[in-house]
């Protein structure tokens, strides 16, 4: 594990391989391990970086401050990318480090060769979706419930109201994915306070740098219609669905999921 100072942070982050830099961006209550089953194909022909962002494990963040946002992670990963100083690099980022990624790409299309976004997080405004009504995001309501629970000490009863919201058991998880959520269980304190601004078409639109989205042929709800609807709108975009998997998809089929990656990064 290395790390870099970012924003009077230090970013801890692996480094693996060698070739075109690859930068990793992962999901909520993740961290950089989460990318471990794509290593290693992608590390056979690129410089794989996955980062942690702020207030993630390996930190023992305590919920409190204002320094948890989305706005924050995306100003840290424009100025990790900047300090990395490796020239303009790929970008992958999954559920809300999709979101992270996103935006990076448009603030700051001069950092990127090509954008790869699994399964982005968010809602689509009503530019985007006839059907948008206004007020609180639908995750908002369990989220603040596990957050609250999480803050009390009762970390595995929050994540299995946050997890339960997204039809994932918790009672059936390995061993080690659990751990992996505990590690970052007070990162749920921060999203409860976050205000995340919609995708609008504009904001698809004015991405320029070749995307590619990928999402799982079984996954149902807002996560896949944001997917399609995005990619619907950034121009010429290319868009990859890997059967019979969800929103963990490169967990659940890594091989299908890392000769996607390759094969559009050798493009």
């Amino acid at each position: 594990m290395q790390s870099l100072r970012v924003n009077e942070y230090d970013m801890a982050y692996l480094d693996i391989g060698q070739g075109r830099p690859l930068v990793c961006v992962h999901g909520s209550l993740c961290d950089f391990r989460n990318w471990s089953p794509v290593l290693g194909p992608l590390t056979t022909r690129h410089r794989v970086i996955s980062v942690s962002l702020r207030h993630f494990f390996p930190e023992n963040w305590d919920g409190s401050g204002n320094t948890y946002s989305l706005a924050q992670h995306i100003d840290d990963m424009i100025a990790f990318i900047e300090q990395l100083d490796a020239g303009p690099v790929d970008l992958m980022g999954h559920s809300r480090g999709g979101h992270i990624c996103f935006r990076v790409a448009q603030r700051r299309p001069d950092l990127l060769r090509k954008l790869i976004l699994a399964e982005p997080g968010g809602e689509i405004d009503a530019s985007l979706d006839s059907d948008y009504v206004p007020g609180p995001w639908a995750m908002a309501g369990p989220i603040s419930a596990a957050a609250e629970r999480i803050a009390e000490g009762d970390i595995d009863g929050g994540l299995e109201i946050f997890l339960s919201a997204l039809h994932v058991p918790w009672k059936r998880l390995p061993a080690a994915a659990k751990q992996i959520l505990r590690d970052n269980a007070t990162t749920l304190i921060g999203d409860a306070r976050d205000a995340r601004i919609p995708f609008a078409k504009s904001d698809a639109e004015s991405i320029r740098t070749p995307t590619l989205f990928i999402g799982g042929g079984a996954t149902r709800g807002l996560l896949a219609k944001v997917l399609h609807t995005l990619a619907a709108h950034v121009a010429g975009s290319r868009t990859e669905m890997i059967a019979g998997a969800t929103h963990a998809m490169f967990e659940q089929a890594p091989q299908a999921y890392s000769e996607i990656v390759l094969d559009f990064l050798a493009e």
